[in-house]
């Protein structure tokens, strides 16, 4: 089990959600929409996706990596390795 799976339907329905904006900026170009507004809807979808990351990223901490720290060794270690890259990987978006 994953740390995530108890929120699951949570996560899902906010995916649902910013799938449903992405589809609205698609719109929005297609039918040739105010460049603002359509950079106001993008900033909006990327700052959902990064609330998913981060609450993902808490949950994993909370449950995977503090259950492997638990067990330490090398599956502690590299499950804080995995931890810290992901990390850098939500820092350069």
């Amino acid at each position: 089990m994953y740390g995530y799976t108890q929120d699951k339907d949570k996560y899902l329905n906010r995916l649902r959600r910013i799938e449903g904006q992405v589809r609205g900026l698609e719109k929005m170009v297609e039918e040739d929409k105010y460049c603002i507004d359509i950079l106001t809807q993008v900033a909006a979808a990327t700052s959902a996706l990064q609330s998913v990351a981060l609450g993902l990223l808490e949950d994993h901490l909370g449950h995977c990596v503090a259950q492997a720290t638990a067990e330490g060794g090398e599956v502690a270690a590299a499950k804080v390795r995995e931890a810290s890259e992901a990390i850098a990987r939500l820092v350069k978006s």
